[in-house]
């Protein structure tokens, strides 16, 4: 049986892929119950996996949950299954880039939005579609979307389901950064070495340190970043001392 997400690692990152190209990667049960399996092991991966991708095969990201699925009653394993899964992707300890090419619609949309980087080609379609088919958002939309595109532009996308290109994407900060069609593997290879060369322990700092203040007042944020910094890492004397030396070769 054809996996539904395929993992490969490479030199440090964890690439997940969804695997339904057939259907436009649209997102079902089973899908998500794969997904979960790779999250729950990546979790526990932080000394050899530094960063995480999540990307689509074929022609999108993913058109969005499976409207059969929808249909014909589907049955996951938990009450609230779906979103938990996106939950414990976008709590990974480790940094996560969604990377998105054609297709990222509503449940796609609220997947690619767990990422804490959302990198896209300018080809790619992101819309929020719920109100289309008379539905509500479950995964997450209703919080994520207002906290990365600000609560004026996520009304207009939830209330219009317009599509917004990956220009329009970047523009509105949806997206961190667009990269035109032709570029698009070489741009994320190049962010994913870029983030992989830096301290894998800060990265896991401070992604602690952003999740777990989000929301709180300035005074209180500050106060929790002095009282629960994770503090020196344990690769710092090397980097320190590697910086030295190439400082001085160069002198």
């Amino acid at each position: 049986m054809t996996a539904l997400v395929l993992r490969e690692d490479r030199d440090g990152c964890a690439i997940l892929t969804l695997n339904r190209p057939d259907k436009l990667n649209s997102l079902n049960v089973e899908l998500f119950a794969e997904l979960e399996k790779h999250v729950d092991a990546i979790a526990g991966q932080t000394d050899s996996v530094g960063l995480v991708v999540v990307r689509g095969a074929g022609k999108c990201f993913s058109a969005g949950h499976d409207l059969n699925d929808i249909a014909a009653g589907e049955k996951p394993p938990r009450p609230h299954f779906q979103a938990s899964v996106i939950e414990k992707l976008a709590n990974l300890p480790q940094p996560v880039i969604t990377a998105v090419h054609g297709h990222c619609y509503t449940g796609a949309l609220e997947l690619a939005l767990a990422g804490d980087l959302l990198f896209c080609s300018e080809n790619a379609k992101f819309a929020d579609t719920h109100a289309r088919w008379a539905l509500s958002p479950v995964w997450g939309m209703s919080q994520r979307l207002p906290r990365r595109v600000g609560l004026p532009k996520a009304r207009e996308m939830m209330f219009t389901c317009r599509t917004y290109t990956g220009r329009q994407a970047e523009t509105m900060g949806l997206a961190n950064i667009c990269v035109a069609d032709a570029d698009f593997e070489a741009e994320l290879a190049a962010l994913v070495k870029t983030i992989l060369a830096n301290s894998w322990y800060s990265h896991r700092a401070n992604k602690a340190l952003l999740v777990e203040t989000d929301g709180l007042p300035l005074a209180a944020g500050l106060s929790y970043e002095i009282a629960r910094s994770r503090g020196v890492g344990p690769d710092m004397a090397g980097r320190i001392a590697a910086f030295q030396n190439k400082t001085a070769k160069i002198s």
